[in-house]
């Protein structure tokens, strides 16, 4: 692999990306997939690798690109992954990974299937599971099948009529579960072939929908010994409003005939809340989940359910007493669980100080004290995912990534007798990308409440001490949210360091990682306290850090973080900036109202807009345009039903009206992010070149001289001379 030496957006987001590897059940090899973008060929490029891990050499054995979703099947290095058909059907197909290039489809589905899970039952037999769109009555569905409407009309009678960046319709996620059967030899010199078996709907014929939209996956379902286990909303509650969800277990025979699926709903007395993370003890005699405590609140702290004897006709989890409020010992919010394969360890993903970290809970230390503490088994980075060794090996592999390196795979004794070992580096540790881990370090300050409030700095990788540089501030968003030590291809430190930059990303009242008394303290407080912590660090900034050159500041912040532009564009933080970055903003309280997944507002405001009114005025932007002087780009998506276009076109007209400098951004095909690769090119163009501007560094233009504004379909400007005499006839 061949990166340039320097992150620029174009080598960003050319980057390979490398999913989480699996180890084999022998411990020999690991399976992940990597994609790659060409903006020269404007096409992206989808393998199926396998790394050795005794040598750290990796092979292709699929380069179909619409290949995706590799699991071993639990037999030697067989390998199964799913394949997506021009019909809109899915292909199971069956290979070696020491034979690449030899492979042969097991069966096909009449539909879009996806978030693949395997159970081995027993050699030759696998029962999986796999998550498709469902029609009322069951069957899976297909789009392709969907006959052309002469009406494009919606109509709806109740809430939830859109959400994310999709109107809702009568489809609903649900789990497809099947056997994959092996049958015998026909000759001794060929193995037998699988053919898959039953593939049925779990969920027909309940109102239940899993995954939970719209970010659910295999995270919200497991396939075990002893059958299928899942997170599914309240289907009583309308789910604009609600986040409850319960856990549910479907037992392995009524699994296999699904006559009449008999879910038993786990009962977890005292909780209301969101759940996922459901995962099957290694015996398939226990299980484990998380689940909040308060309905209508997503940032909730997940405590940790576990249940015993799932052959128990009637099934109450207990919540332990580590993560319970007041009791427990360990106030951290875990993300995700994993079991190790003795069943005595539990161990979790969670953040903790701007850092996605690997912990490990004994399950065997009932007494009080401080054993109840989760182990720490990491301390910097972020834990994508992770998986056994081997089938006998109590080591784990895990894949996760940092600040300047994208992807890490590192092998993990969860006992603490021995240091983490690095297998992989796909940067180099960075070094690929021109980056090194010296370029990132830690700030605290004290914050508008005398707390202490973290920050990540990133300096540019030819820094020099004796240098200033301008100040790129970046507002996070959420609110219940982080920048963590964390590689994206969104919003990346490094790439705006390597203009020549200091960055630094803070974590202000309402962030998670720090305990959740932190997190919950942003309710009612959107522009209180989380603007006060903001005022003080860049406080601390000029007083302390002598490289930094605050009278060339810039802000820039998405989602919150654009609520944030807007609220500091009516205070006084706001003239501090050169120049601001508003993306997919709230700009009017009152727009919270359009937004789909109404339990937001609601918690974070104290209730609904009619009961809270004054609550709403009090952190509405809206109320100080007056104040608006500091020139800003705002960029807001049409496919952004969170936060609808009307907040940014909103902002952007004020702006215009006041004679402030301004730019508006849109991309009709996107949706509360930038994904696609050739529009997030345009998008870090515009934005690099908006702050370049303002704090005298040079021009960014890709590997064809084009700046991002080329790309852009632009409106009709008007002159200056024309707009000022409109200006005045509105002034009149």
């Amino acid at each position: 692999m061949t990166l340039r030496k320097v992150c620029t957006p174009e080598v960003l987001l050319s980057a390979p990306r490398r999913s989480a590897a699996v180890p084999s059940p022998d411990g020999k090899l690991a399976l992940y997939t990597q994609s790659t973008y060409s903006f020269e060929t404007h096409t992206r490029t989808n393998e199926i690798c396998v790394l050795d891990i005794t040598t750290g050499q990796s092979v292709t054995i699929s380069k179909d690109s619409k290949a995706t979703e590799p699991r071993w099947t639990g037999t030697n290095h067989e390998v199964l992954w799913l394949k997506e058909c021009e019909n809109g059907n899915t292909s199971f197909v069956i290979s070696d990974a020491t034979l690449p290039g030899k492979f042969y489809t097991t069966g096909t589905v009449s539909g879009p299937v996806s978030n693949l899970k395997l159970s081995a039952i027993e050699p030759g037999k696998v029962a999986f599971a796999v998550v498709g769109q469902a029609n009322p009555d069951g069957s899976l569905f297909n789009p392709k099948d969907v006959q052309k409407q002469h009406s494009s009309a919606r109509l709806y009678d109740s809430l939830f009529v859109r959400h994310w960046d999709t109107y809702i319709t009568d489809q609903r996620n649900s789990i497809f579960t099947g056997l994959l059967q092996k049958s015998e030899p026909v000759v001794t010199s060929r193995p037998g072939r699988y053919s898959v078996l039953g593939f049925k709907n779990a969920l027909r014929g309940t109102k239940l929908e899993c995954p939970i939209p719209t970010f659910g996956g295999t995270d919200h379902f497991d396939i075990g010994p002893t059958g299928l286990t899942i997170v599914a909303k309240d289907p009583d509650l309308n789910p604009a409003t609600h986040t409850k969800a319960h856990c549910y277990f479907l037992p392995q025979t009524d699994l296999m005939d699904l006559s009449v699926p008999k879910f038993r709903r786990i009962r977890v007395p005292g909780l209301n809340g969101a759940a996922t993370s459901p995962v099957f003890s290694p015996s398939g005699e226990s299980l484990a989940f998380l689940k909040m405590g308060v309905d209508g609140y997503e940032s909730d702290k997940n405590r940790i359910v576990l249940v015993h004897g799932l052959g128990d006709h009637d099934l109450v989890a207990n919540e332990l007493m580590h993560t319970m409020d007041g009791k427990g010992g360990w106030d951290r919010s875990p993300t995700s669980l994993k079991w190790t394969l003795d069943g005595k360890t539990l161990l979790m993903e969670a953040e903790d100080f701007g850092r996605g970290c690997l912990f490990a809970l004994n399950l065997e230390l009932q007494a009080p004290g401080p054993s109840w503490r989760p182990r720490q088994l990491t301390h910097s980075g972020y834990i994508i995912d992770l998986a056994p060794m081997a089938a006998d090996s109590h080591l784990f592999l895990v894949s996760s990534n940092n600040l300047t390196d994208n992807s890490l795979y590192t092998i993990v004794d969860p006992t603490g007798q021995s240091e983490p070992v690095v297998l992989s580096s796909l940067s180099g540790e960075g070094s690929r990308f021109g980056l090194s881990p010296e370029q990132v370090s830690s700030l605290w300050w004290r914050g508008g409440d005398d707390q202490p409030v973290h920050a990540w700095m990133m300096r540019p990788s030819f820094f020099r001490a004796d240098h200033k540089y301008p100040l790129a501030y970046l507002i996070h968003g959420g609110p219940q949210g982080a920048w963590n030590d964390q590689w994206s291809t969104r919003w990346n430190p490094a790439v705006f360091a390597e203009q020549g930059y200091v960055v630094i990303c803070p974590n202000p009242t309402g962030s998670t990682g720090y305990g959740q008394a932190f997190t919950d303290a942003i309710r009612n407080e959107w522009g209180g306290l989380p603007y006060e912590d903001l005022v003080k660090g860049l406080e601390y900034i000029e007083s302390e850090i002598d490289f930094v050159d605050t009278t060339r500041a810039v802000a820039l912040g998405a989602s919150y973080g654009g609520y944030m532009m807007n609220w500091m564009e009516g205070h006084d933080l706001g003239r501090k900036f050169k120049a601001l970055v508003c993306h997919d903003g709230v700009f009017s309280m009152t727009g919270q109202v359009a937004s789909e997944e109404q339990y937001f507002p609601v918690h974070d405001f104290g209730g609904p807009i009619w009961e809270r009114q004054d609550v709403y005025d009090k952190w509405d932007p809206s109320r100080f345009t007056k104040n608006w002087a500091t020139p800003m780009l705002v960029i807001h998506n049409e496919l952004d039903y969170r936060l609808t276009i009307a907040e940014g076109l909103s902002a952007f007209n004020v702006l215009q009206m006041k004679n402030i400098e301004s730019r508006f951004l849109s991309f009709p095909d996107e949706n509360h992010w930038v994904l696609k690769p050739e529009n997030s090119l345009v998008w870090h163009l515009v934005v690099i070149n908006w702050i370049n501007k303002f704090v005298g560094l040079p021009k960014l233009v890709d590997r064809q001289g084009r700046d991002g504004s080329n790309f852009c379909r632009q409106g009709v400007r008007r002159e200056q001379v024309a707009r000022k005499q409109s200006m005045s006839h509105l002034e009149q």
